[in-house]
């Protein structure tokens, strides 16, 4: 049994189904342990979930705590969000560890460091499994940090310290708690565990485009990264008849939507930003998670849910809040960015795009209004941006990330 240990939103468990759904094509026999919540989601794509017994819709978290979360727009916020956030761990490691018990292998997200140490305590491989690059490097600065400040050698090293400092931040405390009550000490070379994964039995995986973020040249062998992990979906999606119409009306309109971002009480005028924003650009558009707006333009089409990777194949452009999964279906559909900022990583991927020319120049959340977000819209449908796009999303479509992060853990296994 090879166990994943995830947390998160569903956004942040898309990238294990992936891994898990390569797993099992090879007959492995796999399951995912999460928030009990998330049952219904991955066993809908018939995968074993183990349930951690705390619905974190349940816990008393404070609201507010969990809009810093969202919020947090430079690397000193996102600390004091984190360190705010770290209690909430003692209520999953007993879940997480017996999770762990009759495995074979463990797979862990970066937040769920209760992997590496269950892992090292059961003599069992550890593999941490990161949705974005985590490792020190001198090429570039860590995601937290991207875009938000010139590098430097200093800073390449500070943004690596504070990335893997805050993760390991939200997980430390409990991780002790629990093991000095189960175990009476602490476990061996107690720590921040991202950087031991440098040897054959411990290795690492990274969820990224090599063309989006090359692989840095510095990292140890052990770290490996192929591509993005895209999930397979389990039906093929039948569009309601009239969003086909839609979209088979008129020139290509581009997708707006910001995810759980948009529920963020602070940005109240945000639907009516978009609307704006879109009318004064002259173009079409589909827009997701501003509900049913009264009086829509005949140009506007409004949405609930639908899958990224179907819809994108449709559009001109993707608008978005620059999480990582949407970055990655947007870079890999092949069309221009535009990419708005609220917090922590979301910087990173919106910069990334800006520099290698396949998105526009960011605008952040708490700078946009619907004369810059029109100017945007009409930017990012320039030739050039264009073609790049398209240029770089074969390239990502060539990549099988998940497959070959599946292939490594399965020769782990075997040898």
């Amino acid at each position: 049994m090879i166990t994943i240990l995830c947390a998160g939103s569903r956004g942040d468990f898309q990238p294990y189904i992936a891994l898990a759904q390569q797993l099992i094509k090879q007959g492995k026999n796999v399951r995912i342990a999460g928030p009990d919540n998330f049952k219904g989601f991955i066993e809908g794509y018939n995968i074993n979930f183990y349930p951690i017994n705390v619905n974190m819709d349940e816990l008393d978290i404070d609201p507010k705590l969990l809009e810093d979360a969202g919020s947090s727009d430079n690397p000193l916020k996102m600390l004091l969000t984190f360190n705010k956030m770290k209690r909430y761990g003692l209520y999953t490691n007993t879940g997480y560890y017996k999770a762990c018990k009759d495995s074979e292998l463990i797979i862990y997200h970066p937040g769920c460091t209760i992997g590496y140490f269950a892992a090292q305590q059961l003599n069992i491989p550890a593999v941490l499994a990161s949705p974005f690059p985590i490792h020190r490097t001198n090429e570039y600065l860590s995601v937290v940090m991207y875009g938000k400040s010139k590098p430097s050698t200093f800073k390449k090293k500070l943004s690596y310290k504070l990335i893997q400092g805050m993760l390991w931040m939200a997980g430390k405390n409990s991780v002790k708690t629990f093991w000095k009550k189960e175990f009476g000490q602490l476990p061996k070379n107690f720590g921040a565990p991202y950087e031991l994964h440098n040897n054959p039995k411990n290795p690492a995986i990274i969820s990224c485009s090599n063309q989006i973020f090359n692989r840095p040249s510095d990292w140890n062998p052990h770290i490996h990264q192929k591509g993005y992990w895209f999930v397979e979906e389990a039906h093929d999606y039948t569009p309601d008849q009239t969003l086909v119409d839609f979209l088979n009306t008129g020139e290509k309109p581009i997708y707006i939507g910001f995810g759980s971002m948009s529920m963020i009480k602070k940005h109240k005028t945000l639907k009516e930003t978009i609307i704006e924003g879109i009318k004064k650009s002259g173009r079409r558009a589909v827009i997701l998670g501003f509900g049913h707006p009264d009086n829509l333009p005949d140009n506007i089409y409004a949405l609930d849910s639908v899958p990224h990777t179907w819809l994108f194949k449709h559009v001109s452009a993707v608008c978005h809040h620059g999480g990582a999964g949407t970055s990655a279906a947007g870079f890999s559909a092949g069309v221009p960015s535009i990419i708005v900022p609220f917090s922590n990583d979301q910087f990173a991927w919106a910069h990334r795009s800006y520099d290698l020319g396949i998105g526009v120049k960011p605008i952040y959340i708490n700078d946009l209004n619907s004369d810059n977000l029109s100017q945007t819209i009409i930017d990012a449908h320039e030739p050039t941006l264009i073609a790049k796009a398209k240029s770089v999303g074969s390239a990502i479509q060539l990549e099988n990330g998940a497959k070959e992060c599946a292939d490594i853990i399965v020769h782990l296994l075997e040898n």
